[in-house]
């Protein structure tokens, strides 16, 4: 992953409405989600969740499918663990990390 895709990747994230957005559609899986479901789930005008998802796709964090006459977006996971990867990658000074919990790396 390039630097400029990962700057672009985190400014579509540090945003709260889309970092929820973004949150929810992994939670939601391969199945995705209508915009519909996203707006009953955490209650945004269908407007504004537009907006925020157009953001996402731009970013390439989501991606747009449609089926039949709705649009399912799901999170792609791909691109975020791309993203996760360029974060980590010289994490422990370059040393394997070893995860104890989901909070802690135990040898930093």
């Amino acid at each position: 992953m390039e630097e400029k895709e990962v700057v672009q990747s985190l400014a579509a994230l540090a945003q709260g409405m889309r970092l929820q957005v973004f949150r929810l559609l992994v939670v939601a899986g391969k199945t995705g989600l209508t915009p519909g479901a996203i707006v009953e789930q955490i209650d945004v005008p269908a407007a504004t969740l537009s907006f925020h998802l157009k953001e996402l796709v731009n970013a390439g964090l989501v991606t747009q499918e449609r089926d039949r006459r709705y649009l399912i977006y799901r999170a792609a996971f791909d691109r975020m663990n791309a993203l996760l990867g360029y974060l980590t990658a010289n994490c422990c000074q370059g040393e394997a990390c070893a995860v104890a919990d989901r909070n802690s790396c135990s040898s930093c």
